[in-house]
């Protein structure tokens, strides 16, 4: 791995993590979101700093190159990621549709309740009472 690929590495990494420390601490992001991107950015970290661990792993896969196998790995991580997104988007638009579904059949039962008519009603029977 080159020494330019480590440095932009190690950059990259930083800026990431300082980025998820700010956003979390002004509570833009919550912690449990921002595990992945620390986590993605110690890795790199990791990865820079002892570039043995990738080289071996890069040998071990049959890579032809070290940095293929970080891209590939990156790749990777970043699929896993978008999948596990897609799938909280697709829960997150189910229970939409249920609540909105519930709050429509409220607001129809609560106008039902309040119509002129039923407060008619209402008040003849409070008058044979």
């Amino acid at each position: 791995m080159t020494t330019v690929l480590r440095v932009v590495l190690i950059l990259m990494s930083v800026l990431v993590l300082v980025v998820m420390l700010r956003k979390i601490r002004q509570s833009k992001a919550r912690i449990e979101d921002s595990m992945f991107w620390v986590f993605f950015a110690l890795l790199l970290v990791l990865l820079s700093v002892f570039p043995q661990i990738a080289t071996w792993l890069s040998d071990l896969v049959g890579t032809m190159s070290t940095s293929n196998f970080i891209f590939l790995l990156m790749i990777f991580l970043l699929l896993v990621k978008s999948f596990s997104m897609s799938m909280r988007v697709s829960q997150l638009e189910t229970k939409l549709k249920e609540l909105t579904q519930k709050i429509a059949i409220d607001d129809n039962e609560l106008e039902k309740r309040l119509s002129p008519e039923n407060f008619h009603l209402a008040e003849e029977e409070e008058k044979m009472k």
